[in-house]
């Protein structure tokens, strides 16, 4: 199971499912299930999210396949930006000076 795939669909904003296999290059449509928003809420089209779902890929534009399995629905958020080490820090003399100033 190839969990948090995130499917583009053509005009639609893009849907995560869960796909049972990887697809493979002779595939026409795409067979997944749990389909669910992006914040993870079923779609108002969906009746039950654990129903199995078929696509032909004349609708989909990509997907966003992840190299390695997700922990937790809760785990995926955005990465931190890193902050840069002290020793990467130049500080500016004058700017400190005008700001003691202030």
């Amino acid at each position: 199971m190839i969990r948090d795939v995130v499917l583009h669909i053509l005009n639609e904003q893009p849907l995560v499912a869960d796909l049972p296999e990887m697809p493979s290059p002779g595939d026409v449509t795409l067979h997944f299930t749990n389909l669910r928003t992006l914040n993870r809420k079923r779609p108002v089209f969906v009746d039950d999210m654990a129903a199995t779902f078929v696509m032909p890929y004349a609708q989909i534009r990509f997907l966003e396949i992840p190299a390695a399995p997700s922990a937790a629905p809760e785990a995926q958020t955005a990465p931190a930006l890193a902050a840069p080490a002290p020793e990467d820090l130049e500080l500016d003399e004058e700017l400190l000076r005008r700001v003691r100033e202030l």
